[in-house]
């Protein structure tokens, strides 16, 4: 197993590595800018080092301080998370070039999956379903309306070079696509450095399913079941749930076998996740994209299928077997999440601030991944992401049950925080029947 770990991360995803190092008995070195100084995982860890200021730029994505760090401490890997540097092939092929273990995906895999359109190709060419879209970037605006001519309105105007929710429009007919080409080209441009433009199809009604993948270092593609995550907020998740209400045992073996093709096609090592579009009226799914990384909705997997994935993350890049048998990996039962944010419940603005109170429910089923405590401050330069509550229980009506509770006994106070709405979704008609899909949010307010 591997010795040290410098974790190139923050708040409660840092937290969350380092409590597994510790388990292990793996040295976890942190990084930490200088406004999260005071937070949890910085303590927790046996070593930390301040790489920067409170700019993600000058700190948490400043690959020559995260180097400098992993030198001076003398770890052995590098475990990114998510966000940051994760999903940055010329980091981990920088990490690779340092004679240090990547805690993830080959640079090759992040390359081909970074690019939505290059990842449409290549999975269309492995067999896996893609939804009707442009194979090439609309390189001008002509070519975008000609473009969704032939797929037909409406349509989704998408970064290329996008992720997580952001550089997106919809658009219902050719005048709403020539604002929205403009606008998703501008944007991406100016967050991703690339302004190429993607036209997809766009569902009215869809649900957003994706497939927990790990390929492992004998060089099999396993899936560990697949992830309901369509209760969203400006295309950004809020509620995920493992197994899905929407899936059939028969729809769920086809969704695992496309999830492990497009592992398999790209040769892919360590965590990640297969995202697709599922259309409930007709039970067909599409391709969204893969991330290539460990999810922010992880922990629903591990309740389910009783797997550690940081721990096989680690073994996969020790080049050890898993601690489970990929073929007679069980689910049980069923998991929820809910993304405890620092934002306004009703229009979902951030909310920052100092926590005064901060109290976590505790019970049969019910874990809590957080990071801050009383007494920290909520700053304005990072996600609003302070906490994960997840419950679990034997099916879906106990673990709902058992996320009612845990709501209303978390005690949270100072900065403003999602925990209300989530009172409210748990008594929704829709959610409780199951039959919900990526517009359910809109519909409540």
């Amino acid at each position: 197993m591997i010795e040290s770990l410098l974790v190139v991360n923050r708040g409660e995803i840092a937290r969350r590595i380092i409590r597994t190092a510790k388990r292990l008995g793996v040295r976890a070195v942190a990084v930490h800018s200088e406004a999260d100084a005071g937070l949890p995982f910085v303590t927790e860890a046996d070593q930390a080092v301040c790489v920067g200021p409170a700019n993600p730029a000058q700190s948490y994505r400043n690959v020559d301080a995260v180097l400098a760090a992993a030198k001076s401490t003398g770890v052995q890997a590098i475990h990114p998370g998510y966000g940051f540097l994760s999903e940055n092939a010329d980091f981990a092929q920088a990490v690779a070039a340092s004679g240090l273990l990547w805690v993830g995906p080959g640079p090759d895999a992040i390359t081909a999956m970074g690019d939505k359109i290059n990842a449409r190709n290549l999975m269309a060419a492995a067999g896996v379903p893609v939804a009707p879209g442009t194979t090439e970037p609309a390189a001008d605006l002509a070519a975008a309306v000609n473009a969704a001519a032939e797929i037909g309105y409406p349509v989704m105007v998408k970064a290329a070079a996008g992720g997580g929710g952001m550089g997106m429009g919809i658009a219902d007919d050719e005048t709403a696509l020539r604002t929205e080409y403009d606008k998703v080209r501008a944007f991406a441009e100016r967050m991703f450095g690339d302004g190429s433009v993607l036209i997809e199809r766009y569902f009215p009604r869809v649900r957003h399913v994706e497939v927990q993948i790990l390929g492992l270092a004998d060089g099999r593609v396993v899936a560990l079941g697949e992830r309901e995550c369509s209760v969203q907020r400006r295309n950004q998740k809020l509620v995920e749930e493992s197994p899905s209400p929407a899936v059939t045992s028969e729809l769920r073996s086809r969704f695992l076998a496309a999830a492990v093709r497009a592992g398999e096609a790209v040769g892919y090592r360590n965590a990640g996740t297969v995202e697709c579009l599922l259309d409930p009226t007709t039970g067909e799914f599409f391709f969204l994209e893969m991330n290539t990384r460990l999810q922010v909705e992880h922990p629903v997997t591990e309740l389910v299928y009783g797997v550690d994935l940081v721990e096989e993350q680690l073994r996969v890049a020790a080049g050890l077997p898993p601690t489970f048998d990929p073929d007679t990996l069980t689910p049980r039962g069923h998991a929820i999440e809910l993304r405890i944010n620092a934002e306004d419940p009703k229009r979902f603005l951030p909310g920052p601030g100092a926590i005064t109170t901060w109290t976590e429910p505790a019970g049969e089923g019910v874990r809590v991944d957080s990071g801050y405590v009383a007494g920290n401050t909520v700053t304005p330069f990072y996600d609003s992401l302070m906490a994960k509550l997840i419950v679990s229980g034997a099916d879906r009506a106990e673990a709902i049950s058992r996320a009612r509770a845990a709501v209303a006994q978390f005690q949270l106070a100072g900065p403003k925080n999602n925990l209300p709405f989530f009172a409210e979704l748990l008594d929704n008609p829709e959610f409780l029947s199951g039959d919900y899909d990526t517009g359910i949010v809109s519909r409540m307010r």
